[in-house]
C-alpha cells in the first residue's frame, strides 16, 4: 500500500478525527455535537455512513445529552461516580467522533486511525480522572465544579480547534500522549528503577562493605 499517495483530505481527516476523539476524553458529548453543527453548516465534510450527525433530531439529541452531561459533572461525588462509566464510554465517543470525519482512506488505514484516536479520547479521559481525584482529595469534593468546568471549556476549545486548525491540533495531541506516557512510565517504572539501581551501587565489585559504626 503505498503512503505516499494518501489524499490530503484524508490526512485533514485524521488530523480533525484525533482532536475530536481528544476532546471526547474532556466531555464525551462535546464534540459529536461540534462535528454535527460544523458539518451542518458546511464546514466539515462528514465520512459516508455518518450524515446523520448533521440532522435536526441527532443535534437535538446531542445537545440534550450534552447540558445532561455538564450538569451531572457539577455535582461532587456524582462525578466520582460518573468517571467510572465515563472511561469506557468516553474511548467509544472518541472512536465515533474520529470515523465520522476520517475519508478517503482505505477501510484498514481508516480504523487503525480510528483505534488509535480512541487512545488519544483514553489519555485525556484518565488525566481528567486522575485530577478530579486530587481535588476530591485535597478539597473533599468542594473543588470538582472547578475541575469540571476547565473540562468542559477544554472540551470547547480542543473541539473548535480540531475544526479549524486540525494539523495544529493534531501535533498538540501527540505531544500530548508523549508526555503522558512518560509520565505513566515515570511513575509505575521510577521507583523501582532507583531501588534497583541502588541495590545495584551496594553490590558493585571491589568496594568495600559498608561496617556500622557504634554509638561514640
Amino acid at each position: 500500500m503505498d503512503l505516499s499517495v494518501i489524499p490530503w483530505d484524508a490526512v485533514l481527516g485524521i488530523a480533525v478525527g484525533f482532536g475530536l476523539a481528544a476532546a471526547a476524553g474532556f466531555r464525551m458529548f462535546v464534540p459529536l455535537l461540534a462535528a454535527g453543527v460544523a458539518a451542518k453548516a458546511g464546514v466539515l465534510e462528514l465520512s459516508p455512513g455518518f450524515v446523520w450527525l448533521a440532522s435536526t433530531p441527532a443535534l437535538a439529541a446531542l445537545g440534550t445529552a450534552t447540558i445532561l452531561e455538564v450538569g451531572a459533572y457539577s455535582v461532587p461525588w456524582l462525578d466520582q461516580l460518573l468517571d467510572v462509566i465515563a472511561t469506557p464510554t468516553a474511548v467509544a465517543a472518541g472512536m465515533l467522533a474520529a470515523a465520522s470525519v476520517v475519508v478517503d482512506l482505505p477501510p484498514v488505514l481508516k480504523w487503525t486511525a480510528v483505534v488509535l484516536a480512541g487512545g488519544a479520547a483514553g489519555m485525556t479521559q484518565g488525566a481528567t480522572v486522575f485530577t478530579r481525584f486530587k481535588s476530591t482529595t485535597l478539597t473533599g469534593g468542594l473543588g470538582n465544579p472547578v475541575v469540571s468546568a476547565l473540562e468542559l471549556v477544554s472540551a470547547v476549545v480542543t473541539s473548535a480547534l480540531a475544526i479549524f486548525l486540525p494539523l495544529l491540533t493534531l501535533v498538540a495531541v501527540l505531544l500530548l500522549l508523549v508526555f503522558f506516557t512518560r509520565r505513566v512510565h515515570g511513575v509505575v517504572f521510577g521507583r523501582g528503577g532507583g531501588l534497583r539501581a541502588g541495590a545495584a551501587e551496594d553490590v558493585t565489585p571491589g568496594a568495600r562493605p559498608r561496617v556500622p559504626r557504634g554509638p561514640g
